[in-house]
């Protein structure tokens, strides 16, 4: 009886699999493969199976049997006799005579039976794709022993899918790199972008400087943000307060080595002219004031300078084999320059336009120096300034656009190839939910949602123009990641949408279809011990006024998938009882909503609350006497009164930014009326230099012409408060009649944002 059991269980398993849906998870896979078709049928995993593999592939055979299984098991090496007539429960083979579809780098076919598994690729990069899509099977089933039946062909949309990890602000161990690199791998992503030097810490051995690591790695203070705030002092190695750490040559030799194996390529990067502070408090003499702690740039007239960073180079190449290295380029300062001798007399010998011409001088010539060596540079987009027909940017320079894809167009239309990596988009430093809620970042708000939705290709750009975007890489500063924990908070699970964007076609791509998939994810990470970002559990409330003025539309978002919300609209919390959220709806006067997520019978979440205001300044005119930024014009000049209140970022475009100006605007309410209050919306977050104005003054009008004595309200938030407040700023009036309404707002400093003046 024991000899007929494989065959009753793959009977039951062909019966069975449209009932209980065993193919969800074949369906599950991030990226999307670029076909793929599910099978009736289960391939069960055992140690004693027969692996097989071409000889090209036996290192990839055993990197999967060690990550499937722990340990190595025998493997089986194919002919070229032996390869047409394979035997063997898993096969890693090698096509000779790849079809015209299979010669892309990394494409893969993968079949799996209930009997084999067969894996064709004609790059050692197109296998360890198709081990990757094996390892993410086997992790995404209840039982990881078992694979879902499937074909699969599949290639990448882009060669270029990187990752960044900034380790001068915070220093990582190597065991989390490695880590790193293994989720990296898992999804499929090609590039690690290894951030090494910056202001607060150089983090790679140098032999002919030896002070970078005995010095330049250690700081006084273990967080950045300390640091920073500080007289910024460097330490020494073996000083018990100090905070630091760097990489031995071995140990970077050995995180290329092991991200190699796993078809992933390490690109180093070594930051000039500017974020080099570091390097000059140890060697002052490649300043131009030949003093430490006084600027970040190096000196560009000083011959020295490029000395030293050829010698820092050559080690570098000698240990990164990677066609690319990064050499930053990016934020530095002209001031120095601007009265260095030995600067200007460099601006005069090559007829330089300016410092900026400067700049792009000392770019060129380190570019130079990689091709000789058979390199290439790449560089933030600061690199192209100074780029001119007279001055040309080095050739084989790649841009890395980040200011936004202006810097990434321009670049393309200039012939330079481009890495699209937008902050604005795929900074993963950037807050992921309400910054009340979270640990402290850098600013901004970057939802999973939002980074799936990027598309890399500017509409801009024409088709021959197009084929410079090599890519898309995100990245990590870790100004305010100082854990291991952190990192993983911040980058999980948004790596899954950049890998999809980075690999699927665009229009395979779907935010809903990938939610679907995400939820089979968070089994993955937690048997990675991943610490990511959990969905919550707030629901979001958007109300939007129409034109008309009369009438508001209700929308209802979360971030946990299918969820079940319930709402009254009486400023009662939320029972079983309550409306269950289905679909967006309208209500018609002023009110209090009040929501919350359920499962089952339970709160799961808390209540939020949001007030619908058809106040008397809804839908009138307002004249701004200052306008406003162009770079937050939110919805122009009707934001301040179309009743739609911002969310707990700036960027949600229903908050009207003022750069360093005082907000001025009279709102003409059509007809005189006793005014009990006026409230100004306003938010305060330091992070990113967004600052409450010092005081609001409210004065009014019956003409148009003549205003009362204003009305003076003193801001109390302190500028210490360096957590998110969003605070209505009420100004009462005490039933005064009038119809114009003035309402100015002193600057503080930074930015002032303003979403709604209400009017009652």
């Amino acid at each position: 009886m024991k000899s007929y059991w494989p065959l009753r269980l793959t009977l039951i398993t062909v019966l069975l699999y449209p009932v209980f849906g065993w193919g969800q998870t074949v369906r599950s896979l991030i990226p999307q493969p670029t076909t793929l078709t599910a099978r009736p049928g289960l391939f069960t995993l055992t140690p004693s199976l027969q692996l097989s593999s071409s000889p090209a592939f036996q290192d990839v055979a055993r990197l999967w049997a060690e990550q499937t299984f722990g340990r190595a098991l025998p493997i089986h090496v194919l002919t070229t006799r032996t390869s047409r007539s394979v035997t063997g429960r898993v096969i890693f083979q090698q096509l000779t005579k790849p079809a015209p579809a299979d010669t892309g780098r990394e494409t893969y076919r993968l079949r799996i039976s209930p009997t084999e598994i067969h894996l064709q690729a004609a790059t050692t990069l197109g296998a360890l794709r198709g081990v990757q899509t094996l390892i993410q099977l086997a992790a995404l089933q209840p039982n990881n022993r078992q694979l879902p039946a499937l074909a699969i062909v599949d290639r990448p949309r882009f060669g270029y899918r990187g990752m960044h990890l900034d380790v001068s602000r915070h220093f990582f161990p190597v065991v989390f790199i490695k880590k790193y690199l293994d989720l990296m791998a898992l999804y499929k992503l090609n590039t690690f972008h290894w951030h090494l030097t910056d202001g607060p810490g150089w983090r790679l051995d140098i032999k002919k400087y030896p002070k970078l690591v005995r010095q330049a790695a250690w700081r006084t203070h273990r967080t950045w943000k300390e640091w920073w705030a500080s007289p910024r002092q460097y330490s020494r190695e073996g000083d018990a307060n100090a905070y630091g750490g760097y990489y031995t040559q071995e140990q970077a030799r050995d995180i290329v080595a092991y991200a190699a194996r796993r078809g992933i390529t390490v690109i180093p990067e070594i930051e000039m002219p500017g974020h080099s502070e570091e390097v000059l408090a140890v060697y002052p003499q490649l300043s131009c004031s030949d003093k430490p702690h006084v600027s970040s740039e190096f000196c560009l007239g000083n011959d020295s300078t490029f000395t030293f960073l050829e010698d820092v180079l050559k080690e570098v190449m000698a240990i990164f084999p990677s066609r690319y290295i990064h050499i930053g380029g990016d934020e530095a300062s002209t001031a120095s320059w601007k009265t260095c001798p030995k600067c200007q007399a460099r601006i005069r010998e090559h007829h330089l336009t300016d410092e900026h011409a400067l700049q792009s001088y000392a770019v060129r010539r380190v570019g130079q120096f990689l091709e000789k060596h058979g390199r290439r540079m790449v560089g933030w987009d600061e690199i192209l300034q100074g780029d001119t027909p007279e001055a040309p940017l080095a050739e084989g320079a790649t841009v890395m656009s980040w200011r936004g894809e202006s810097g990434g167009i321009a670049a393309a239309r200039r012939g330079h190839d481009v890495i699209m990596t937008p902050g604005n988009y795929v900074y993963f430093d950037s807050y992921q939910a309400n910054p009340t809620t979270q640990p402290e970042a850098i600013g901004g708000f970057l939802p999973i949602e939002r980074v799936y939705g990027y598309e890399p290709i500017p509409r801009e750009l024409t088709a021959a123009q197009t084929r410079r975007i090599l890519g898309v890489q995100a990245n990590l500063w870790a100004e305010y990641v100082s854990t291991t924990e952190q990192a993983e908070y911040m980058v999980f699970p948004r790596l899954l949408a950049l890998a999809e964007i980075a690999w699927s076609d665009s229009s395979a791509r779907s935010w809903p279809d990938f939610q679907r998939r995400l939820q089979d994810h968070y089994r993955l990470l937690q048997r990675h011990a991943v610490n990511y970002y959990r969905p919550g559990l707030t629901p979001q409330l958007t109300i939007l006024f129409q034109p008309n003025g009369r009438t508001a539309r209700v929308e209802f978002g979360t971030e946990t998938y299918q969820p079940q919300l319930r709402y009254t609209l009486d400023g009662s919390p939320p029972t079983t009882q309550s409306a269950e959220y289905v679909e967006s709806f309208s209500v018609s006067e002023s009110t209090t909503i009040q929501a919350a997520h359920f499962r089952d019978s339970t709160r799961i979440g808390p209540v939020v609350t949001q007030a619908v205001d058809f106040h008397k300044a809804l839908g009138k005119p307002i004249t701004y006497a200052i306008r406003y930024t162009n770079s937050y014009p939110a919805q122009g000049d009707a934001t301040l009164v179309d009743g739609n209140r911002g969310s707990f970022t700036y960027s949600d475009k229903q908050w009207l930014g003022f750069e360093g100006i005082d907000m001025d605007v009279t709102i003409d309410l059509g007809q005189v009326q006793p005014l009990n209050d006026v409230t100004v919306g306003l938010m305060q977050l330091t992070g990113p230099g967004v600052y409450m104005p010092r005081y609001v003054d409210v004065s009014l009008s019956t003409d148009g012409k003549t205003f009362l004595p204003p009305v003076r309200v003193d801001n109390t938030v302190p500028e210490s408060q360096a957590t998110l407040v969003i605070q209505d700023l009420a100004v009462p009036l005490g039933g005064q009649s009038a119809r114009y309404v003035r309402v100015f707002a002193r600057k503080n400093k930074g930015y002032m944002f303003v979403d709604e003046i209400r009017v009652h």
